[in-house]
């Protein structure tokens, strides 16, 4: 063969390996984000924190922890239980077509997290074959169940590109309040694992060991020394990032030897949100409201209360000094010149 025929050959060779390797590379990448997502995601809380979750406030302080629960707790953690029975049973004898929607609704989170992961379009299409075809005809409720979780979760708002274009974009919720003064701990991705926290500590009696946060942690698909798919290196993000930023309290328990460490919440924690908020949260992902649980929402209530009567004599003060100064304005502008 002609050199120059046998040069363009080799050309044309490394050109088909190169772009061999690059989709190989990019099939690594997607296949390792599906697999990172699939175990991040396993939890029914954390991903199926709807209707047929196991793991439910209350039962969360003893199915994840191992806490009892309060007696006046008794009906709902029976509640949990057939929950838990209900999402176990076979789909074709006990599983009805709401707990089936719901597991299709998961597995479209999982598909919408990996797809945000790498930078994938989606599409009403790719969507539509995660949950199959059988359910066509149930995809709007499949897409608002999953569009709610991830906005609950995460912070994320599913978005189409265009109506009727099929085509959507997932992006970080704006700023409630307008001027940029939102944190990033409420924003994705760490939104996703500091309301959990904040939760799990207070079903904990506002402090929770560091062996009861792991264990939380493991049941949402989060490892000590293991890389999180959206959380990267999550000891390091909860004991020194959110520690440092004064959204958790990381603190070894007095006169404990060997030394053991326990989780509260931080000073930004109690400024920024409130146990009802928090209530509210574990609530939704649990589709009920926070009086179901009556020894938390009464606690809950009561630091309402507590905060509102700290924030009064403010609010006496300043309208005190506001009228003082409204009448010696008053007098000023009607003494004679």
């Amino acid at each position: 063969m002609p050199r120059g025929q046998k040069s363009k050959l080799h050309a044309h060779e490394k050109c088909c390996r190169n772009k061999a390797q690059a989709q190989g590379h990019k099939d690594a990448q997607t296949a390792a984000a599906q697999e990172e997502v699939a175990s991040s995601s396993s939890s029914p809380f954390y991903v199926d924190g709807v209707p047929s979750s196991p793991v439910t406030v209350p039962a969360t302080t003893r199915a994840v922890a191992g806490v009892p629960c309060q007696r006046s707790d008794v009906n709902a953690t029976s509640q949990v239980q057939k929950s838990k029975n209900s999402s176990e049973a076979s789909p074709s004898t006990d599983m009805s077509g709401q707990d089936l929607l719901t597991r299709k609704a998961s597995m479209l989170v999982r598909s919408l997290l990996c797809k945000y992961k790498v930078n994938e379009p989606i599409k009403k299409i790719d969507m539509l074959k995660i949950v199959h075809k059988r359910y066509k005809e149930h995809f709007p409720e499949i897409l608002r169940k999953a569009s709610e979780h991830m906005d609950l979760v995460f912070g994320l708002e599913l978005k189409e590109v265009q109506p009727n274009s099929h085509s959507y974009n997932l992006v970080c919720k704006s700023d409630d309040t307008g001027d940029g003064s939102l944190s990033s701990a409420w924003r994705f991705p760490i939104k996703g694992i500091l309301m959990p926290l904040l939760g799990v500590i207070f079903l904990h009696g506002n402090r929770a060991s560091e062996e009861e946060v792991w264990q939380f942690l493991n049941i949402l698909g989060i490892y000590d020394g293991k890389r999180h798919f959206m959380f990267g290196e999550t000891r390091k993000l909860i004991t020194q990032y959110l520690v440092k930023e004064k959204y958790l309290e990381y603190r070894q328990v007095p006169n404990s030897d060997p030394p053991r460490f326990e989780f509260l919440w931080g000073p930004r924690a109690q400024a920024e949100t409130t146990k009802m908020r928090v209530l509210e949260f574990l609530s939704k992902a649990n589709d009920t409201v926070p009086s179901a649980f009556p020894s938390y929402y009464e606690e809950a209530l009561r630091d309402e209360e507590e905060r509102a009567r700290a924030i009064s004599p403010t609010k006496a003060g300043t309208t005190s000094k506001a009228s003082t100064c409204s009448k010696a304005t008053s007098r000023l502008n009607s003494h004679p010149e």
